[in-house]
């Protein structure tokens, strides 16, 4: 037995919470998988696992042993990228998932920049706007507009996109324009929803003009859960629809959009990038992170940086 590929083995396991999930993720079979770790308790002689027909859960004794495991395999890592070149370049494969519009107007322009910085990176990057399992999927880290409600991850700030609210001239021409908030509420005015992934429906919008607040609900004839299909669905006509300055800026310039509302301020939409707390960050991954923050402040910088 490799007691190295066991407790690989056996930390993939209890984080992915199924033998199948885990061997896709380390490109082995279930049965490989299952003998290292039978393997492994055997040399230990305790139980790590109780196993069920329908899931996998961690033994007392397995959690306290995971947490060692995960210490463990991460300085293990350390180690190994230390010893083979002090000053080698951040190598290897990372798996990320961002936004749509995020990578094809952001991300995407400004990778032959981030290959020429780190050629030994191979990125595979998920384009959506989906709930991410990370643990199960075996993501490295995922990019996200709004509060990261999941406790168990870990999220850093890395942006703030300003946002405006904007429709096409066919929809104006046809239905008029709006001179408030409150009249996206009225039978004859119409928005687009975003379903955002955490909740399945669109969310009301915070709008402020003085001492005034609005949450801005009005109704939908359709509702989108990818940002680009969105953007699609707001330049044919279909409605009202509230966007990133970085999204709307190119389409108010050509006349495709016309802004509403240039009076009331909403409130700045965090970005962030977040990772699993038990998910070693590997130097591939740092420098992605401290990448996608050099993008972001070009883009749509935080508000006002945290004091350090």
């Amino acid at each position: 037995m490799d007691r190295f590929d066991a407790m690989q083995a056996f930390a993939r396991v209890v984080e992915a919470g199924s033998f199948t999930k885990a061997a896709d993720t380390l490109h082995m079979s279930r049965t490989t998988v299952t003998q290292l770790v039978q393997q492994l308790e055997a040399r230990l002689r305790v139980k790590l696992l109780n196993r069920t027909t329908r899931q996998v859960n961690v033994t007392a004794d397995g959690a306290a042993y995971y947490e060692r495991v995960v210490r463990l395999l991460a300085d293990m890592d350390d180690a190994e990228t230390s010893l083979s070149n002090a000053t080698s370049a951040p190598r290897g494969r990372l798996r990320v998932d961002v936004p749509s519009p995020f990578a094809r107007m952001i991300l995407a322009p400004a990778l032959p920049a981030f290959h020429a910085r780190y050629p030994e990176i191979q990125l595979d990057l998920g384009v959506s706007d989906r709930r991410v399992d990370l643990i199960g999927e075996n993501v490295d880290c995922v990019v996200r507009g709004g509060t990261i409600t999941d406790q168990s991850l870990v999220a850093r700030h890395v942006g703030d996109l300003q946002l405006g609210v904007h429709a096409s001239p066919a929809y104006l021409e046809r239905m008029g324009a709006p001179s408030h908030p409150r009249e996206l509420e009225d039978s004859h005015h119409r928005i687009i929803g975003f379903l955002w992934a955490r909740t399945g429906k669109p969310l009301p919008y915070a709008m402020r003009r003085g001492d005034e607040r609005v949450q801005a609900q009005g109704r939908y004839v359709v509702a989108l859960d990818d940002g680009n299909a969105y953007l699609a669905a707001g330049l044919a006509g279909m409605g009202v629809l509230w966007l990133p300055a970085y999204m709307a800026g190119p389409h108010v310039a050509s006349g495709e959009l016309v802004t509403l509302f240039e009076d009331w301020t909403l409130d700045p939409m965090p970005m962030h990038v977040a990772f699993p707390p038990n998910r070693h960050v590997s130097a591939k991954l740092r420098v992605f992170i401290d990448w996608i923050v050099e993008l972001m402040d070009v883009h749509a910088p935080v508000s006002q940086r945290p004091r350090a």
